[in-house]
C-alpha cells in the first residue's frame, strides 16, 4: 500500500487534523519531531515513509480565506523534487490556476485537488487532466455538488477517499466507501483514501478493498505504522 503523507496548514503552522472539525484543530505534536514548523514536519514525514510525494491541506484557504502561498512557497522552497498534491478549496480551474500563479518556479512540481466539499459543477479538469477529486464526506453524507459523486464520466484518474469524521480519529479505514468507488470508478482510475488508519493492517485491508494509496498523517505521528526505506508512491506527473 502506498502512503502519501499529509500536512494540514492552518494560520501558517502545521495542525493535527481530527474529525473534520477545522475549529479545534491544534498544532501537530509529533513523534517524529520537534514543533510544528510546517517544513520540519513534512520533512520528518517524508524521511519516514521515504515518500517523494506530500499532500497539503491548506486549511485557510479551505475555509474561504485567502491561500498560504508564502507559506506554500517556503515549504516547497525545503523541500526541492519533491510533487505537492495541494487541496485549497478550489473552486474551478481559475482558482486553481491563480494559486499556481502565485507558487512562481514550484507550480510545476504541484497537482491540484479539487475537493467535492469546495469544487463548482464546471469541471477543471480539462485545463488539469492530471488533477486530483476528492469526494468529500462527514457523517456518510456526501459534500458538494451531487454531480461529482454521480457522474463517473467526469472522474480524472486519482480519485480520493476523503472521509472527514474518521481523519485522525484512529477507528479504521471506510473500506464500504473504498469497495463502492472501486467499482463505480473502473479499472483505469486509482482510489486513494483518507481517515482511520490505526496501524499497518489497516493499510493492508485497505488495499484489499481497492485502494491504491491512503493520505496518513496522525498514524505516522504517533509511529503507528514502521518506517520505509524505499519510494513507493506511484508516479504521477503534473499537469
Amino acid at each position: 500500500m502506498h502512503i502519501i503523507p499529509v500536512i494540514d496548514l492552518l494560520g501558517g503552522c502545521a495542525v493535527h487534523a481530527r474529525r473534520g472539525q477545522r475549529a479545534h484543530y491544534q498544532p501537530v505534536a509529533s513523534r517524529l519531531c520537534d514543533g510544528s514548523a510546517p517544513a520540519d514536519v513534512a520533512s520528518a514525514m517524508l524521511a519516514y515513509c521515504a515518500a517523494d510525494t506530500l499532500y497539503v491541506a491548506d486549511l485557510d484557504a479551505i475555509g474561504g480565506g485567502p491561500v498560504q502561498a508564502a507559506v506554500l512557497r517556503t515549504l516547497l522552497g525545503t523541500l526541492p523534487g519533491i510533487t505537492c498534491w495541494l487541496d485549497a478549496g478550489f473552486a474551478s480551474a481559475a482558482a486553481a490556476e491563480a494559486t499556481l500563479a502565485a507558487l512562481g518556479a514550484h507550480a510545476p512540481r504541484v497537482v491540484p485537488v479539487f475537493g467535492s466539499e469546495s469544487l463548482g459543477h464546471a469541471s477543471p479538469f480539462a485545463r488539469y487532466p492530471h488533477a486530483a477529486l476528492s469526494l468529500d464526506q462527514r457523517g456518510g453524507v456526501p459534500l458538494g455538488d451531487a454531480y461529482w459523486w454521480q457522474q463517473a464520466s467526469g472522474w480524472p484518474r486519482d480519485i480520493i477517499a476523503m472521509t472527514l469524521d474518521q481523519v485522525g480519529a484512529f477507528n479504521g479505514p471506510d473500506l464500504g466507501m473504498i469497495a463502492r468507488l472501486r467499482t463505480h470508478a473502473g479499472a483505469d482510475r486509482r482510489i486513494i483514501g483518507a481517515g482511520g488508519i490505526r496501524d499497518a493492517s489497516d493499510l493492508q485491508a485497505a488495499a484489499a478493498a481497492g485502494a491504491h494509496a491512503w493520505l496518513v498523517a496522525s498514524a505516522l505521528h504517533e509511529l503507528r505504522i514502521p518506517p520505509r526505506t524505499q519510494p513507493h508512491l506511484p508516479p504521477h506527473a503534473p499537469a
